[in-house]
Formats: C-alpha cells, structure tokens, sequence
C-alpha cells in the first residue's frame, strides 16, 4: 500500500509541484491550502506524514502541529518554512515536529529527509515486544506507551524523546556518536543541530537523574556522543 502524505502549503503552486513529484516516487498525496482544512484533514484521515508549512492562513503550521499533537496523534509532521533562526527550529521541535526544511529547498533533499522518516519510523517499531520496557536507578521507561516513572510520577515522553533514550539504551556501555544520534532518530544527517540534542538530554536527565548536574545514567563524552550507563558503578 502506498505510504500517503499530506501536504498543507498555502502556495498553490508549490503544493502541486510537491503532489506531482512525490506521487512520481511512488507516494499518494493530498492536498490543504489553509491551515484549518489541514487540520480538519489530518483529524480525519490516517495519514503516513503530513508536510505542514508554518506561514499559513487562518491557522499557522506551529498551532497546526500542536493541536495534532494534542490529539495524542504521532503521525511524522516535517516543517516546510522559510524561517532559518535556531529559536524558529527548537519551536518546531519543541511542539512536536519531526523535522523542518527551509524554503527554498532542493527537492532531492526533501525526498531524503521524507525517506529518513520513515526509515526512522521503521526501526522504532521493529523492536522485540520484550524491549517495549526498560528500568534503571527509580526510573521505568514504556517505549510503546511513551510512558516513564521517575522519582514518584508518571511522565509522558515526547516521541523523540524516547526515540533518542531508546538508541542509548540499545547501545548501552557504548558510546553514541552525535551523527548516528541525528541519523537514527531525526531520520537524517544533517536535519538538526547537535545543540537541539543537547536540549533532549538535558530534558532526559532531568526526568531520570537523581542529579542531573552529576549524571549517573546518560553521560557526555566530549567531542563524540553520549553513552548509557545502566548499572553505575
């Protein structure tokens, strides 16, 4: 069965030229011109990714995507806009986005990062249903739930999140290089800077650290990766 993409750009022409060349690779696409009919569309059907541009009528990309997320949906959203600034892109993650590509763009790389995707996708789901729960230090982590309990609560993890806590913990006591980690789970070498991985581990130490100034568990190796200790000495 094709894979089927919607595509919400406010920019007739560069929506149809999107539509025609990603149904030539072998996709089904449909199309939204406003952000309140992308929405309505993405409510509605099962879509395997949704091309959501941020600049928009009546509801901008960013509201779009969190009111997706809101649903409890994790279908892959990727970001097409024209705003290039560190602030712009954190936001985008930071809503739930799975990646972003800046107008204007080489349609060869938007294949790539839509191929990156769903290959990332691919690997997350194929784990064994005796991976689905890890547990060290106080911490419980669910990776099919995106669920965790850490120090007395219950945490709902974002996708990347436990995407990014999940490779750690395949590879633990080895350490992570930062391309892997942007390969593996943004689904694309160069979709992100290592600053926003910073962000997420930051974010992961907070949650299952009993310090996270004094890591026990997920720890920086400078100037390579991160590794995952489960069991500290």
């Amino acid at each position: 069965m094709k894979r089927h993409i919607l595509i919400v750009e406010d920019e007739e022409h560069l929506a149809d030229a999107l539509a025609h060349n990603l149904q030539f690779e072998g996709y089904a696409t449909t199309i939204a011109h406003d952000g309140e009919e992308g929405l309505q569309l993405a409510e509605t059907i099962q879509f395997d990714l949704i091309l959501l541009d941020i600049m928009m009528p009546k509801l901008d990309g960013i509201e779009v995507c969190r009111r997706i997320r809101a649903t409890g949906s994790r279908v892959p959203i990727l970001f097409l806009t024209a705003k290039f600034s560190d602030a712009d892109r954190i936001l985008g993650l930071k809503v739930g986005a799975d990646d972003y590509i800046v107008k204007p763009f080489l349609l060869e790389e938007l294949i790539l990062r839509i191929q990156g995707i769903f290959r990332r996708e691919e690997w997350y789901s194929s784990s064994p249903d005796d991976h689905d729960t890890v547990s060290f230090g106080s911490g419980t982590v669910n990776f099919r739930t995106f669920e965790a309990r850490s120090k007395g609560r219950t945490i709902r993890l974002t996708e990347k999140e436990c995407m990014l806590l999940k490779l750690l913990v395949e590879r633990h006591d080895q350490v992570v290089s930062r391309e892997e980690i942007l390969e593996r789970v943004w689904g694309y070498r160069f979709s992100t800077s290592s600053r926003t991985i910073d962000n997420f581990i930051v974010r992961l130490r907070r949650y299952f650290e009993p310090e996270p100034r004094r890591p026990r568990y997920i720890h920086s190796v400078r100037g390579v990766g991160y590794k995952f200790t489960p069991e500290p000495d």
